[in-house]
């Protein structure tokens, strides 16, 4: 058997002594700091393209706004001049600006209400057909949605054209031009964006509906509920945080529709009666070459779709709504 030499001590062997509580609390401080930073380095990357994407051309939106900018300043025959507020001023003294932002507020949010309406109901219907119908309204709600806005604004005009479009004949309105009039040109506008526009409401509602508890909507049905009654009371609060994710969608898209206007009323309409701030930017900018004119609309569209959305969200985060 081994015996240590002599003259050698033996050592009782000691447990390691706990830490102390100010070194644990440095070690989790430091964690957490290194923790709170690991999320940002993972979106450090989208963050700067978006950055380079976004940031800069509204940066450069919001510079020419403040400054003289007209086709004699690009080519180089005027000096650029700072102008102050002086672009908004007259865009504010514009009565033909106040008109079009009235009509834009409206017909935007006519498109709005009318895309979540239908999109909204064609969720709940794809939650009642069987398999194939449902295989089906998917296929051609995605069809619409896929097809770019220019294609699908000129098949809508060829379909409602007074000559040779199937609409009139069907419904027996003859030579009935629907871009003629205001309100029909509007109204047309409105179809083609809410065909265009309700596919993304549809399959988002509808993928929300399906991660419902089978047994809420069941315990409803038992107790008598109506279907638009189990919409309203049972799945549109459960759906609220996915309602506000396509309701601010729909209200920044449809508030600068552009292609559909332009395309289905060349231009704006007969002395401009339809016109919206995207086309009439459009306008100012490039055929009236007028760029901090149509940078300084860009600006307003921009506020205004930043105070809707932030006060969206603070209406919501007042009623203690998860975000």
């Amino acid at each position: 058997m081994w015996r240590p030499p002599r003259g050698t001590r033996r050592r009782r062997w000691t447990p390691p002594s706990a830490p102390r509580a100010d070194h644990v609390a440095t070690t989790a401080a430091t964690t957490r700091r290194t923790g709170a930073w690991t999320p940002w380095l993972y979106l450090a990357p989208a963050l700067l393209l978006l950055g380079g994407l976004l940031v800069y051309p509204v940066c450069q939106l919001g510079l020419i706004s403040f400054l003289e900018y007209t086709q004699a300043q690009v080519s180089g025959g005027e000096p650029t001049t700072f102008q102050g507020f002086g672009n908004y001023a007259t865009l504010f003294a514009d009565e033909q600006f106040w008109q079009v932002l009235l009509a834009t507020v409206l017909f935007a949010a006519a498109c709005v209400v009318s895309t979540l309406a239908v999109g909204c109901a064609l969720a709940v219907l794809l939650t009642r057909v069987r398999a194939l119908p449902r295989l089906a309204l998917m296929l051609a709600a995605l069809g619409a949605w896929a097809t770019p806005a220019v294609t699908g604004s000129t098949v809508w005009m060829f379909l409602f054209d007074p000559d040779f479009g199937p609409v009139n004949r069907v419904f027996g309105l003859g030579d009935f031009s629907w871009t003629y009039g205001r309100y029909s040109a509007f109204a047309l506008v409105l179809l083609e964006v809410v065909w265009c526009s309700f596919p993304f409401v549809m399959v988002t509602v509808y993928a929300g509906i399906r991660a419902v508890p089978a047994e809420v909507v069941e315990a409803a049905a038992l107790d008598g509920a109506s279907q638009w009654r189990i919409w309203r009371s049972v799945l549109a609060p459960m759906l609220r945080p996915i309602l506000l994710v396509v309701t601010v969608q729909s209200v920044i898209w449809d508030f600068k529709v552009f292609t559909q206007i332009y395309v289905m009323t060349n231009g704006g309409g007969i002395a401009g009666q339809n016109l919206v701030l995207n086309v009439y930017a459009y306008q100012k900018a490039f055929a009236s070459s007028q760029y901090s004119l149509g940078s300084a609309i860009g600006v307003v569209m921009l506020l205004i779709l930043l105070a809707v959305t932030l006060g969206y969200l603070r209406i919501l985060r007042r009623r203690g709504e998860e975000l």
